[in-house]
């Protein structure tokens, strides 16, 4: 018999005579004087020195704001040929106040500095920071990246404790996790679990995503929560979990420490992210089209066109191009290289392999903050979010907005939107130049966009 199950039933056995004689000796008494403290020599593992540690940094994050909601109607209201055709008016929408819960981590005590997701602050007018040991301080927005999930937020002239951030590209696969934040409004919730995958992507199609996958518990209130590892660092933001119910699974999804910091750092210096672009339109490298290329077990981005002016144009790469690898890590497919070229900083050089006729290559591009639309001076994802993914450039005499290419998988893909579209209308406006597309979109969340097609008239309505 074990050294433990020896101590354990001996502290049992002591534990029922004291009860039989009718002792008052308290519960805590009990188990200190009688249940082991150490098994061969070795302390008891515990949790609860790493939790102590980091626990201070999370605190709880409450919204007030409002939302405007769409006032119940006939649903032929809403669709575009309807509205084109009989001329539908416009409903004029309904505004909801909201009251929201999340979580957040206090990465620069000094600045006040406090990460959390974008979607736990969206649409706040209010939002207030709960500390761990229940002070409540006003928060201000310093940035915000939808795209990312990621917001950036801070407190004044609060007395706070930060948690160091760790190095993410470390993590693998089967290390032990902990989960802190605020799950249903109970505060300060800790959960236990692994990492059960990393590199996950295509949860939010629409999103730039590198996920680390978590079995430890995340639920409704853990978003912009910590993820730690056992040396107390943070290595990920809890924002998704993946459930049929609303409630836990075990598959929740944080968004890996380096991209966090990547991001933090571009909404301290510019309030925004200034993403990068390559210039390419991509599809990911199916077996069939690897087979075609005489490289049957060849996996990265297949370059369907590459923009006129664009970095990868400068950086030498082709039609028919396979990018297979970044900053000599291995791409797998078309969204993971939109990805990791996304979520880089505009200006910053990137170290690209590709695979041409049989041999592999070597190039350096500079990211750049524009697909090579001449003149302008921001990506078409800086107009909406529905036109990212798209090379926007005036179409000739006036005719509208051209769009030249549109990279697979992307939000503009997803839209509808097709490579040689004209975009001659938004909302019922007329639209004759990148300039007035951009004055007509601006701060309008959906758009209904009239595209010639070769000789063809659409109406697409996009979010």
């Amino acid at each position: 018999m074990s050294t433990t199950r020896t101590a354990s039933f001996a502290a049992v056995g002591v534990l029922a005579t004291v009860l039989a004689a009718g002792s008052l000796v308290s519960e805590s008494a009990l188990a200190d004087k009688f249940m082991p403290t150490e098994v061969s020599g070795t302390a008891l593992p515990s949790l609860a020195p790493i939790v102590k540690k980091a626990s201070p940094a999370v605190v709880n994050i409450s919204t007030r704001g409002t939302v405007a909601e769409k006032a119940g109607r006939n649903p032929l209201f809403d669709d575009p040929f309807f509205k084109r055709f009989f001329d539908a008016p416009e409903m004029a929408p309904r505004q909801r106040q909201f009251q929201s819960a999340g979580s957040g981590v206090v990465v620069d005590s000094k600045q006040g500095f406090i990460i959390t997701n974008a979607h736990v602050i969206e649409n706040a007018n209010e939002i207030t920071v709960t500390t761990h040991d229940g002070h409540d301080y006003k928060a201000t927005v310093v940035g915000s990246d939808a795209a990312a999930d990621v917001a950036l937020i801070k407190v004044k002239d609060a007395k706070l404790t930060e948690l160091a951030i760790g190095d993410s590209g470390k993590a693998e696969v089967g290390d032990f996790v902990l989960a802190i934040g605020n799950p249903f409004g109970l505060q300060h919730t800790v959960t236990y679990g692994i990492i059960s995958a990393v590199g996950r992507s295509g949860i939010n199609p629409d999103g730039y995503e590198d996920f680390i996958q978590t079995d430890a518990s995340i639920n409704p209130g853990n978003s912009g929560g910590a993820l730690i590892n056992l040396r107390g660092e943070l290595v990920g933001i809890n924002s998704a979990i993946l459930s049929r119910s609303g409630g836990n699974i075990g598959i929740g999804f944080a968004i890996p420490s380096n991209m966090v910091r990547s991001i933090m750092d571009q909404l301290v210096k510019y309030g925004e992210v200034k993403r990068g672009l390559l210039g390419v339109s991509i599809l990911t490298l199916t077996p069939d089209l690897a087979e075609n290329l005489g490289a049957k077990d060849l996996q990265g981005a297949l370059v369907q066109q590459v923009v006129e002016g664009s970095a990868a144009e400068k950086a030498g790469l082709k039609a028919g191009d396979v990018i297979t690898a970044v900053g000599g890590q291995p791409v797998k497919s078309g969204p993971e290289l939109r990805n990791r070229i996304g979520l880089m900083r505009v200006g910053e050089s990137v170290d690209l392999t590709y695979y041409r006729d049989g041999k592999t290559h070597h190039a350096s591009a500079i990211v750049s903050a524009k697909g090579a639309a001449p003149g302008e001076d921001s990506p078409a994802a800086d107009l909406h979010r529905a036109f990212e993914g798209a090379d926007l450039t005036d179409a000739a005499n006036g005719g509208g907005v051209l769009i030249r290419s549109v990279e697979a998988e992307s939000p503009a893909a997803q839209a509808g939107l097709r490579q040689n579209d004209v975009i001659t209308g938004v909302n019922r406006q007329k639209v004759g130049s990148m300039k007035d597309l951009r004055t007509i979109v601006k701060g309008q969340p959906t758009l209904l966009l009239t595209i010639r097609r070769g000789e063809a008239i659409l109406v697409i309505p996009v979010r």
